[in-house]
């Protein structure tokens, strides 16, 4: 098996848990308390990637490129880390401002299906001698043959891995292990896995991608994301350990973390609730969360009937105009026009 590499996402993803409000001593203490765990690499900025602040998406806190400058100044044993969504970030006025900024890693991202749209993006990254690892997303919404199909496209572009995202925590066991038995066999850079907890199985998910040719698991501390959150490193980790595996990572001081600074400092103690099951039964991004609560909340219609029908459009994220277009269809229905 590949070396183990742990992702943490926790400023990236966790952002959208606290609406992109992640200040500069929070990235300071975070980093500064992080360095030493053993992560691969710690993922920086916006949580829907660079160039992504703005009203509709939510305005960060601190601009992208003062956020990455500061974690840059309090990882000394960690590589730097940042994530691009197509549509979103560009090379003239984000990719390159980052590389001025000190990131080494980048995670380019577009839906499962469109993975011609990162070529761009990648092969200048790849020129530049920068680790570039593709994201495909919402993974659940194509056959594996597609999958497969788009994940060999980025490799061909010059990645360093691939990266199968689980945008709505859908996925269920038999989907993981079909998924990665198929990209181990084909693929021949890294392969990774990053989960979403809507059915509270991102840790058991993860650990069986892991089991099945995975050797990249991109994560947060506490699980601290979007929705019900992510796959929570600490828990993954304690469990590959017990289980045999020599991960490399220090559970104390990762454990630490996300007592002292996730729980504590940023406030989180998020979990599954209700409305987190249905969006990963629906299979929608834990992202338009907050959006279809208040606008159900507006036409009062059920956030959960909101999410099925969201489902049921492959709505992905972009489409947030949907939300508002399905509560309005729903409360009609409701009055019996």
């Amino acid at each position: 098996m590949k070396e183990l590499r742990f992702f943490d996402s926790s400023l990236r993803d966790g952002s959208h848990a606290v609406h992109q409000q992640i200040s500069q001593k929070n990235i300071e203490d975070y980093c500064s308390a992080i360095d030493e765990a053993g992560l691969y690499t710690v993922i920086v900025g916006h949580g829907n990637g660079l160039g992504a602040s703005s009203i509709q998406m939510g305005l960060s806190l601190v601009e992208e490129k003062e956020m990455l400058k500061i974690a840059k100044k309090y990882l000394k044993h960690t590589r730097l880390g940042t994530f691009v969504t197509i549509g979103m970030g560009t090379i003239e006025n984000d990719i390159k401002s980052a590389l001025e900024s000190g990131v080494q890693l980048f995670c380019i991202s577009s839906h499962c299906t469109e993975a011609d749209t990162t070529r761009k993006h990648i092969e200048y990254l790849a020129l530049q001698n920068v680790e570039v690892y593709g994201v495909l997303m919402n993974y659940h919404l194509c056959t594996t043959d597609i999958l497969l199909h788009n994940a060999m496209e980025m490799e061909s572009y010059g990645v360093d891995g691939v990266i199968i995202m689980d945008s709505a925590g859908a996925s269920t066991p038999d989907l993981v292990k079909r998924t990665f038995e198929a990209l181990q066999n084909k693929l021949s850079v890294s392969v990774g896995f990053h989960a979403h907890n809507n059915m509270s199985m991102a840790v058991s998910n993860s650990y069986l991608a892991m089991q099945y040719g995975a050797n990249i698991i991109d994560g947060t501390v506490c699980g601290f994301g979007a929705g019900a959150g992510n796959c929570q490193l600490e828990a993954l980790i304690a469990l590959l350990e017990k289980s045999g595996y020599t991960t490399g990572i220090d559970l104390y001081r990762i454990t630490d973390v996300a007592g002292n600074i996730v729980r504590k400092e940023f406030g989180y103690q998020k979990g599954v609730d209700e409305t987190s099951i249905i969006s990963g039964y629906a299979g929608v991004v834990s992202t338009f969360r907050p959006r279809v609560e208040r606008i159900s909340k507006k036409y009062h219609v059920d956030p959960r009937d909101v999410f099925v029908e969201l489902g049921k459009h492959h709505a992905i994220t972009g489409q947030d105009d949907l939300i508002l277009e399905i509560a309005k269809e729903l409360a009609g229905r409701q009055k019996g026009c």
